[in-house]
């Protein structure tokens, strides 16, 4: 005969561990970012000890910025993938795409937290910086009438004879370049040479009064003297062409440095992001084999 019992059937259901673990995520975070800070220690320590300013035998500039390039991109990929798989082990996940997906948060809230905290970082320096500097100006302008006559006298300088030199500095030189020092010419074609470079009518008049002038100083022709204003002129167009293909040149050559870094960077990101889906994986098949 059947025997029956007074005892409740076990209607317990068994646990099962959550898809998403948030609280394995952010450790598996503050790891990432923990491991990144003490390779970055560390390359700070090695490039530092590559600079030897007295033996003459230094790294240059451009093979520690490479170098640091690579160790920061090496330094990220294991970082990421030290976190994601300490927070997938630690979580207990058994689904290899339960462990990718915890490896790819990792890699976006640490970037996240990455670019907050840099940002922050660097503008509060910039702000303070520009604090500073202002402080520094209205310091100096609201003292200056102050301190001038004070820096004339520690010098030896009669204040008397720099209000004189201030006063033929800005009084107009004489219109007949015959009545003309070398100082006044000298005035008077550095007023010219604005006119100069703009040309047009106003650059010939400037021309020819500029002609007028060192024909009369210098005691030759017309002519000779147009000669030499022309020289001047074409030396200057000269230095000024060379000058903005220079400045276009830089530019050039900075952006392209900003395009590299940039393309770099994603490249590195996009490595690290798959690292850390990678070693995701991976700690739920290495969790299964145990």
């Amino acid at each position: 005969m059947p025997t029956y019992t007074d005892a409740a059937p076990d209607t317990r259901l068994p646990f099962v561990t959550p898809r998403m673990l948030w609280g394995a995520i952010f450790a598996g975070v503050a790891i990432a970012l923990a491991v990144e800070l003490m390779f970055a220690l560390l390359g700070a320590g090695i490039g530092l000890s590559l600079i030897d300013p007295a033996a003459g035998d230094s790294a240059s500039a451009g093979g520690l910025g490479l170098g640091g390039l690579i160790w920061w991109g090496l330094s990220t990929i294991v970082a990421l993938a030290a976190g994601a798989y300490a927070s997938v082990r630690a979580a207990g996940i058994a689904r290899p795409f339960d462990g990718a997906v915890h490896g790819l948060a990792i890699w976006g809230v640490t970037l996240l937290l990455t670019v907050y905290l840099l940002t922050s970082a660097i503008g509060g320096l910039v702000g303070g910086a520009f604090r500073a500097v202002g402080g520094l100006a209205g310091a100096a302008s609201s003292s200056v009438g102050a301190v001038a006559p004070t820096v004339a006298q520690a010098a030896g300088i009669d204040q008397d004879d720099v209000n004189d030199q201030v006063s033929a500095l800005i009084e107009p030189a004489p219109v007949d370049p015959a009545s003309m020092t070398r100082e006044e010419s000298r005035k008077a074609i550095i007023a010219e040479m604005p006119a100069l470079a703009r040309g047009g009518t106003d650059g010939r008049d400037a021309e020819n009064r500029i002609a007028d002038i060192i024909a009369t100083q210098d005691k030759i022709s017309h002519d000779m003297a147009l000669a030499r204003v022309e020289q001047a002129r074409q030396r200057f167009l000269v230095a000024k062409h060379d000058t903005i293909a220079t400045a276009k040149s830089a530019t050039s050559h900075g952006a392209s440095i900003a395009a590299g870094t940039s393309f770099t960077a994603f490249l590195v990101l996009l490595l690290g992001g798959a690292a850390a889906a990678a070693a995701g994986q991976f700690a739920t098949r290495r969790r299964e084999t145990l």
